[in-house]
Parts: C-alpha cells; structure tokens; sequence
C-alpha cells in the first residue's frame, strides 16, 4: 500500500504530494522513502513550478514513527528523514505546505522545509519531542532561521503546541483560514494569482538565490545535529526512556543522565 498519493495539477505545473497512511499520516521510513523517490523524479520535470504537501482528512502528521526512534533504529531513521530534506534543497521547486489539524514533530518538520506554510485554524502545531526525552534536529536547524531564536527556543525546549492563529502571529505561518474547505479555495487562488503565470526556470533561480543561507545551515548543520541524536543522546538513559515509555503507554521514570 502506497502512504502517498501524488498528482500533477494545472497542466504539470503543480506536483500535489498527499500523505495517506490511512490512520494519522505517520512520516515513517516507508512514507520518507516514497516522498524522496517522487521528489527524484521532478529533477527531469522542467515545467513544475510548485510542490505542494497536505495530510489525508483532518490533519496533516501526528508525526514520525516514534517506534522508529528507538536507539537500534534511530541512526536509520535520521538518514531516510534528513534525505529528504537534502532532496527538496537540491531541486530549489518552490513549496507549500497545507496544515489541517495535528503537525506534530516531524509532521511540522516537513512543513517547516517548506517556503510557504498556509493553514486553517483548526491546525495544532509543535516540536513535542523534548517531552519524550529527545529533541528535534531539523527543526533546532530551520526554527532558528524562520521565527528567530527567542521564538525558536521557547518552542523547541518547551515542547510547546501552538495554533494557527500563534503561528502566523509569529511568522511561521503565512495564512490562516476558518476550515480546511476556505484552505483550499484560497491556497488554489492563491497558486493562481502568485505561481503559475511565472517561469519554472526562474522560480528555481529565485528560490535558491532566497534560500541560501537556509540551505547552507541546513547542509552544514543538519548532519551534525544527526551525529549529536545517535552518537550521544541515544547513549543517555532518559532518551530511551522517553522513547520507550511513549511506546509502552506510560509515564517515564527520568534519572537526568
């Protein structure tokens, strides 16, 4: 069974890139790999001049596989997440991303990547992966670069959930609407009035020339951030813990180390 489905929309110009797991969206390995494959097939596609991502139903991503975290499985994990993102800085296509109800974790992190975030204000955002014991490096990367290090800070060592309506009061949203109907009319005006009647060639140019100092840190730091998830804080007893008790459906038993 295929966790995303995909379509071109106005003549090719928009690739659609829907997450279906069929439960809550879970960015798991098989999900990951499947986004990357496709996003390799749009290097040879000259006329996409927008990606767009949006979860099945009522929310976009409860997430990443936490079970998949697990210190045998995590260096694993971190590699086919991070892929993904390296494969969205080699294409420079524009991005957008459509936010119904939970984005959670990783289920931001992918929205987070993206150049254009709308949502519908029943979307319910953050990086709660402190309160398992561990943290987040995609968006200990791409936060900081967003909304500014205050901002970013509070969010990612808090754990934090957000609304919409915080978010774009924050900068990290650029739209909120009533419902996910009102999302969807005005993101496909808006891709009318503001994408399609602009080259593919210098939409890419104007991406990567706007994006370059993101891209930068996001190669530079996001393979460090990964060394520092496996090579140290999976050797800590909490991080397991965390990860463990989520799995197990109890509370953790910290020792601090």
């Amino acid at each position: 069974m295929q966790k995303i489905k995909t379509e071109f929309l106005s003549d090719g110009a928009v690739a659609r890139v829907i997450l279906d797991d069929g439960k809550a969206n879970i960015l798991d390995a098989i999900m990951m790999a499947e986004i990357t494959e496709f996003l390799a097939s749009l290097k040879e596609k000259q006329d996409v001049k927008l990606i767009t991502f949006e979860g099945a139903r009522n929310n976009f991503s409860y997430g990443a596989s936490v079970a998949e975290h697990t210190k045998e499985m995590a260096a694993a994990m971190l590699e086919g997440f991070h892929r993904m993102f390296f494969a969205l800085i080699e294409l420079h296509i524009p991005t957008l991303a459509k936010l119904s109800g939970q984005c959670l974790g990783g289920g931001f992190e992918l929205p987070l990547a993206c150049n254009f975030i709308f949502a519908d204000k029943s979307a319910k955002i953050g990086q709660p992966e402190v309160i398992l014991g561990v943290f987040a490096p995609p968006a200990s990367v791409m936060l900081p670069l967003k909304v500014g290090n205050a901002r970013a800070e509070e969010l990612l060592i808090t754990g934090r959930i957000i609304t919409a309506e915080e978010a774009k009061s924050i900068g990290l949203v650029n739209e909120v609407f009533e419902d996910k109907a009102a999302l969807d009319a005005a993101t496909e005006e808006w891709i009318r009035k503001n994408i399609l009647g602009k080259s593919a060639s210098a939409l890419r140019f104007a991406t990567r020339a706007a994006r370059a100092s993101f891209d930068f840190f996001m190669l530079r730091q996001l393979p460090e951030f990964a060394s520092m998830y496996v090579n140290e804080m999976m050797e800590t007893h909490d991080a397991n813990e965390g990860i463990n008790a989520f799995i197990e459906k109890r509370k953790p038993i910290w020792r601090n180390c």
